[in-house]
């Protein structure tokens, strides 16, 4: 094979398949945005520390983390994944694996990054208690996930076919307490003034005039594709406010070993006091 071959190989986008956002497609812009204002905003958590990406999708945000941290390693169970981020991001130290059994030592890590991977997870309780255990005493826990009550309204069971549970705010949150974390921040990604401009302008959501357009199958109008194709990063705000109003939940969880503790003590004390009364 060639040196060409290989370099055009190597470029070559994965492909969309719903699962997962990926950079480069026009029709896909407003969704990697979306996604990339996160990993912008909570970058800075990263720098000098030892860094998990849990669910590391096309790897673009393991590369972005690459600027700044001691060491990124990311995982995700898709091989195809695994083998275009080996090849087009080489700072990432790539592992194939299951987000259940994460393979990686006890207390190894100083930051797991998961966003828009836990709506995926089958064992969600499960997942999170390998995140607390991987991660090093003092160690964070950055997490997004899409608001169940802005993304499936109304609905039992998500509109995305790929999700297996959405979660709210207060959902996310116990959660991650049931798992031993410590929430230190709970907060959500709205629509900025652009965005809140392009919702009225596309007769209300400017989401699903995108999605309309991509279940008719159709050629999208020019006005259309020109607005998703405008869209960066600035476009959206994070902020605590109006929490159940926000189109994606941000968190931040602290492996805070003393809260763990004491919830394992009160639960001894508990039970012993419940033997001893005989209730």
């Amino acid at each position: 094979m060639s040196e060409t071959s290989v370099s055009n190989h190597e470029d070559a986008p994965l492909p969309l398949t719903g699962e997962r956002t990926v950079p480069g497609i026009p029709e896909e812009n407003y969704w990697f945005r979306r996604h990339e204002v996160v990993y912008r905003a909570l970058l800075e958590r990263c720098t000098d520390r030892r860094v998990l990406e849990a669910g590391s999708g096309e790897g673009y945000g393991a590369n972005m983390i690459a600027d700044v941290a001691t060491k990124v390693t990311g995982l995700d169970y898709d091989i195809s994944a695994v083998e275009h981020v080996r090849a087009r991001y080489p700072r990432v130290e790539m592992l194939h694996g299951n987000l259940a059994e994460l393979p990686l030592a006890d207390n190894s890590v100083d930051v797991v990054v998961n966003f828009q991977v836990i709506e995926h997870l089958w064992d969600q309780g499960q997942f999170l208690r390998e995140c607390f255990r991987v991660l090093a005493p003092g160690g964070e826990l950055l997490i997004s996930t899409p608001n169940r009550i802005t993304f499936s309204p109304g609905r039992d069971t998500p509109l995305n076919p790929f999700h297996t549970r959405e979660l709210n705010a207060a959902e996310m949150t116990e959660l991650l307490e049931d798992a031993g974390f410590r929430v230190q921040l709970m907060t959500g990604v709205h629509h900025g003034s652009r965005l809140k401009e392009l919702d009225a302008k596309h007769g209300g959501s400017f989401i699903n005039a995108q999605i309309d357009r991509a279940l008719a199958g159709e050629p999208w109008p020019e006005d259309l594709t020109r607005d998703v194709e405008g869209i960066t990063v600035d476009d959206f705000s994070i902020s605590e406010p109006d929490i159940d109003d926000s189109l994606d939940l941000v968190a931040i969880a602290v492996k805070d070993t003393a809260v763990k503790d004491t919830a394992v003590k009160d639960t001894a004390v508990k039970d012993t006091a419940v033997k001893e009364t005989g209730e």
